[in-house]
This record gives C-alpha cells, sequence and structure tokens, in this order.
C-alpha cells in the first residue's frame, strides 16, 4: 500500500502560499529570500526525496505551474526523475497532460494508494493539501522551514491537527527539515 508524503518548503510561521511570486500573494517570491548555499542544499533535499518516491500526486495548478516552467523538457538529474515517476494531477477541467507519465486522477486518492507501492509525494497544491489533511488522508508531512516570518497567508495546516514529529534535521546553512505523522 501505498504512503501519501506532502512535502512543502514553508515560512517559519508555516506559510506555503506563493513562494517563488506566481500567484499575486502581498509577500510573493519569499523563497528568493534563501542565500545560494540554501537553495542548493534545498535542491539537494528535494533531489533525494524524489528518488525516494513511486509517484507523484498533485493538484491542477501545481501541474499547470511545474509544465510552464520546463520541468517536463529540463536536462539533469532531478528533472529526469520527475519526468520518469508516474504523475497523477486531480483535476476536473485537465484533458490533455503533455508532462510524461501523466495522467488525471480518476477516483480518490485512497485507491491510488491501494495502487502504488511506495511513498506518492504531493508537491505545492495548495488546496489539494489542505483537504488531505484536513481529511487525514495523509501518512506524513515533511516540512522544510525557512528562517524568516511573513505575519500572514496561506498554511498547510489550517485548524488544530495534532501530529507527532518523527525526524527533524538541518539543510544547508539555515533551512530545517521536519518530519510529521498524524
Amino acid at each position: 500500500m501505498g504512503k501519501i508524503v506532502i512535502s512543502e518548503t514553508v515560512s517559519l510561521d508555516g506559510v506555503f502560499q506563493d513562494p517563488v511570486g506566481a500567484g499575486g500573494f502581498r509577500f510573493a517570491g519569499w523563497f528568493d529570500q534563501l542565500t545560494d548555499a540554501d537553495r542548493q542544499a534545498w535542491a539537494k533535499a528535494g533531489f533525494e526525496e524524489a528518488m525516494g518516491a513511486e509517484a507523484l500526486l498533485m493538484g491542477r495548478r501545481t501541474y499547470e505551474w511545474l509544465v510552464a516552467r520546463g520541468w517536463a523538457s529540463r536536462d539533469g538529474d532531478w528533472p529526469d526523475r520527475l519526468r520518469a515517476l508516474p504523475k497523477y494531477v486531480v483535476s476536473s477541467t485537465l484533458e490533455d497532460l503533455t508532462w510524461a507519465n501523466s495522467t488525471v486522477l480518476e477516483g480518490d486518492v485512497m485507491k491510488l494508494k491501494q495502487q502504488v507501492d511506495g511513498e506518492i509525494v504531493v508537491y505545492g497544491s495548495g488546496r489539494l493539501v489542505q483537504s488531505l489533511i484536513e481529511r487525514d488522508i495523509f501518512d506524513e508531512l515533511r516540512l522544510i522551514v525557512c528562517p524568516f516570518a511573513l505575519g500572514e497567508g496561506e498554511r498547510p495546516v489550517e485548524r488544530r491537527k495534532p501530529l507527532r514529529l518523527t525526524d527533524s534535521r538541518i539543510i544547508g546553512d539555515s533551512l530545517v527539515s521536519l518530519t510529521y505523522r498524524p
């Protein structure tokens, strides 16, 4: 049986909204505050996570954003790995998926968990993530915490949700990776 792993980069106060400046949020582009060394360490952690994944799950907006940014055709180990992974997109409007190995998810996420052995990693996908957490349809929440607070914005966990810390580590000079389970 598969394991749903939500993987998000958040600010110190838990905001995951618009880290790269694509959505009009007042503090959009906050990820750019990281040093080059921390961005490289973040990318290394992301690649390692992708190497351990068996599939990706994402919402329509994240899928379209990744395709528009060239992830479907970029060169390199990380894009190659993402291209090779099966990608399941939650959408009621998308029909023509151009990224290799992409499928509109038909049915619910619980059926996907039964079909895939191993980690099904969810990147971005704000609405989907909030729904998965609210409905307890996740097995692990991985957060890479950036060393600055924004003061407002959307968070992956919007309501009281008991979680148990199962791992923590430092990434780069100032990032912290936290892993929680329900």
